[in-house]
């Protein structure tokens, strides 16, 4: 498989956009130049602005293989890079010691052929350098610790990895790797200072009405308008968790699911646990939905 690389900024976002995803003319430029200087790119922004979504439609856009690593607190390299199948292994020792029917064993052999590349389970690092080209995801790097970080940082420079038993393995094609955060923590500067960066924005009103009505097909235009007008408007209170665009696509998929074709003031609170994560967002935006949805965009 070769990727299918853009000559420019528009030409990838209409990459892009052919696979659903409608990147705004600052998002487009930094992922044509990750691509074309192959630089890892660190996307930052608010959670549900589309930054997951954009590795995966990159993949989908260049015809490269799409391999995720999500982050959570404690992961190491281990869970990472690769693992020995162990219950594999010791059957293939059952299975020579059987064959030897009583015959002595070479132990440095049987050993040998224990940690053979079939045993071997890739994690998502492993994957990305074995499966050229390649978008690799490392979803919510933020939520990594400081350790894995520094490990990400050697392994993404060298794309490669040594594994004692095997040997070094090499990336033929490093592979394009974006970072995303939600700022839950400050990510180290030595990792930045290696990518190209981007803060991904909530979408303006027409673009997340495109969005809408790209995902969402049979819904309405005045629908879509009133949807991401309401959601805008929600991102600018004061809200434990502000309405990304992806909840805005939930939102308006289940208004479209009980038959909406626009806003009204009691199929919007029926479903606002669509669009809104905290009772007391829910709470807030439920005091002053009468306002919020007459105010009509």
């Amino acid at each position: 498989m070769t990727t299918s690389l853009p000559e420019s900024p528009a030409a990838l976002a209409d990459a892009l956009a052919s696979t659903g995803y409608l990147a705004d003319e600052g998002l487009a430029t930094a992922g044509f130049l990750a691509l074309t200087l192959g630089r890892p790119l660190f996307l930052e922004g608010e959670a549900g602005v589309g930054k997951t979504a954009f590795a995966q439609a990159l993949a989908v856009a260049t015809g490269a293989r799409f391999v995720r690593l999500q982050c959570y607190e404690g992961l190491d390299a281990a869970q990472a890079l690769y693992d020995w199948d162990f219950p594999r292994q010791i059957l293939h020792l059952r299975a020579a010691e059987a064959a030897a029917s009583g015959q002595q064993i070479d132990a440095a052999v049987l050993e040998a052929g224990l940690y053979d590349r079939r045993f071997l389970i890739a994690r998502p690092l492993l994957q990305a350098l074995e499966h050229s080209p390649c978008v690799l995801l490392v979803d919510e790097v933020d939520r990594a610790d400081d350790e894995f970080e520094a490990f990400l940082l050697e392994t993404l420079a060298e794309a490669a990895i040594t594994i004692p038993e095997i040997g070094r393995i090499v990336a033929e094609t490093p592979p394009l790797t974006v970072l995303t955060s939600n700022r839950t923590r400050e990510v180290h500067d030595a990792l930045k200072r290696r990518c190209l960066y981007h803060w991904v924005e909530h979408p303006e009103f027409d673009r997340e009405v495109a969005i809408l009505r790209e995902r969402l097909p049979q819904i309405t235009r005045r629908l879509a308008e009133q949807v991401a007008a309401a959601a805008g408007r929600m991102r600018e209170l004061d809200l434990i968790k502000p309405p990304g665009v992806a909840e805005s696509i939930d939102w308006a998929g289940a208004l479209v699911a009980l038959g909406a074709r626009d806003l009204d003031p009691d199929r919007a609170a029926a479903t606002l646990g669509a669009v809104l994560k905290y009772r007391e967002d829910v709470a807030r935006v439920r005091a002053g939905l009468d306002d919020l949805v007459a105010a009509q965009p």
